[in-house]
């Protein structure tokens, strides 16, 4: 039995278009390539035909990318030499850019955040660095998103993770904080003196319009003396007493 020369063809035809098969899941899109020319829009997700090899296809992930970015080094404005690292999300829009605008937009973005940390952190105080970290992440987004947009890549978000100061840094901040508290608790011990004298005042324009209420703080301070059973026992001498002896006394040496 004889085959005919069409079935041979039609085998090579049915393995080259089964071959061509390509599978996108929904995260990805495929960028192809006809004879060297983009082709409009990028294809996926699902089954897409990519027949080589007049087609290349580059597929391109949409998910979001979390990039770490090195420790950098940073002299702040202050001249405070620091080390950043920092982490960067995002994500990309236009696949067709992002395959044809840079060579490889995960190490330009990479390399751009690094720079930019260095650049925008280099303008900023210690202080502001350590507490205004919230506002030179925005900065850090806003520059970011704003350079990567013709590459068709969105940066969503950029965060600082830590801030490694040198030794002597660390030891000087330490100084600091504790005359921070140092002064803090003077400030709240001599608040504390202010209010007592001002009881004090007021007990003492009290007891000068009742002089009977200075006999009755003796016998009180008796009393707690007496509860802790001590084998001694003070007896307070008021001040006008000294005031009538020393007065009999002064007369007793003019007779």
């Amino acid at each position: 039995m004889e085959i005919s020369p069409v079935v041979p063809v039609l085998f090579v035809i049915v393995i080259y278009l089964i071959s061509s098969i390509k599978i996108l899941p929904e995260y990805e899109r495929g960028v192809i390539f006809r004879l060297g020319k983009l082709l409009v829009g990028p294809k996926g997700p699902g089954v897409i035909l990519v027949f080589a090899p007049i087609d290349r296809i580059v597929r391109v992930s949409l998910r979001t990318v979390v990039l770490d970015v090195p420790p950098q080094d940073v002299i702040t404005r202050d001249n405070v030499s620091v080390k950043v690292n920092a982490v960067v999300y995002f994500r990309v829009m236009d696949p067709n850019r992002a395959i044809v605008e840079v060579e490889n937009f995960h190490y330009a973005t990479s390399q751009l955040a690094q720079t930019t940390l260095r650049s925008v952190l280099g303008q900023a105080d210690l202080d502001d660095l350590l507490s205004q970290r919230e506002r030179l992440n925005q900065q850090l987004q806003h520059i970011l998103d704003l350079r990567t947009d013709p590459w068709g890549i969105k940066v969503s978000s950029v965060e600082v993770k830590h801030v490694d100061l040198p030794p002597d840094m660390q030891r000087a901040m330490a100084k600091q904080a504790e005359a921070e508290r140092e002064k803090r608790a003077k400030i709240i011990h001599a608040a504390g003196e202010f209010e007592a004298s001002e009881k004090l005042s007021q007990a003492a324009n009290v007891i000068a319009t009742e002089p009977i209420a200075i006999t009755l703080r003796y016998l009180q301070t008796l009393t707690e003396i007496a509860s802790e059973k001590n084998s001694t026992i003070i007896f307070p001498l008021p001040i006008e007493m000294l005031h009538l002896v020393r007065q009999a006394v002064s007369t007793d040496s003019k007779a």
